[in-house]
């Protein structure tokens, strides 16, 4: 067992731009934060792969991130923290953070009884959401919704194109029949949509569950007294396994990079 350092980095894994939503959030709670991001944009989307793939796609990243001395690492992503995280948690010696059970005590605080999720196919089919809301409020009433073509709209960058828009609002409307006090934008793809799903719906309806996740993160590590605490400037790292350039234009509604991505394939 290694013993974790406050400098080291913290590794941010997603199947593509949708993790910088998370991302985003850290770094306005902890700035000083050192980061490295991995987008697995050669598997985009992970919503509709199988869990001995995510499996494996995973356990290349994250030995990626131990050979780069990670602190921690977080799943930036609702499908593998839906499906693998239980058979990862416990393999490596960095702190290992899921979006989904993460961010469940948060949302079965909320003072409602009829919850909409919009998710991948994996992680609606999965049942994760209302698995892990259940353990803290049963008595919640929750609608899971899967939506094809939003991560590819997100990656391919494609968020105002008119056919976008009417699958955008198609899926909404197909969701508010359920009557939803508020609807979970549950990958992390999809708060790149909030402006077009604001424009039909208010938008306080919509949770972001990157900012209860930072939240938890950035406790935990306090906690944990993991919290950089140097005096150097904080570094930013970025890899890719596929289009650095195609994933730069994308993430720039959500996450400014300074240059493209370094390719790495595994």
């Amino acid at each position: 067992m290694s013993i974790l350092k406050n400098n080291s980095p913290i590794g941010f894994f997603d199947s593509g731009v949708g993790g910088l939503t998370v991302l985003k959030r850290l770094k306005e709670l902890l700035p000083n934060e050192n980061i490295i991001f991995y987008g697995d944009s050669a598997h985009v989307p992970y919503g509709e792969k199988t869990e001995e793939e995510l499996l494996s796609y995973a356990k290349n990243i994250l030995a990626f991130f131990a050979g780069k001395d990670c602190k921690a690492v977080v799943m930036a992503c609702n499908t593998t923290s839906s499906l693998i995280y239980n058979d990862i948690k416990g393999l490596y010696d960095f702190k290992l953070y899921p979006v989904v059970q993460s961010v469940a005590q948060v949302i079965a605080q909320l003072p409602i009884k009829r919850l909409g999720v919009f998710a991948t196919k994996a992680t609606i089919e999965s049942n994760a959401y209302p698995n892990e809301i259940h353990k803290y409020r049963e008595d919640m009433q929750i609608f899971g919704q899967y939506c094809p073509n939003w991560v590819k709209i997100v990656e391919a960058n494609t968020v105002e194109n008119p056919e976008s828009v009417l699958d955008i609002k198609d899926n909404l409307n197909k969701m508010l029949e359920n009557n939803p006090e508020k609807i979970i934008l549950g990958c992390t793809h999809y708060p790149y949509l909030l402006g077009i799903l604001s424009k039909y719906a208010p938008e306080d309806m919509f949770i972001d569950p990157s900012i209860s996740f930072a939240k938890f993160i950035k406790d935990d590590l306090t906690e944990c007294n993991l919290l950089n605490k140097g005096n150097d400037l904080p570094t930013e790292e970025f890899y890719v396994s596929a289009s650095p350039s195609l994933f730069k234009e994308a993430a720039a509604r959500f996450y400014k990079l300074k240059e493209n991505p370094i390719l790495i394939e595994f």
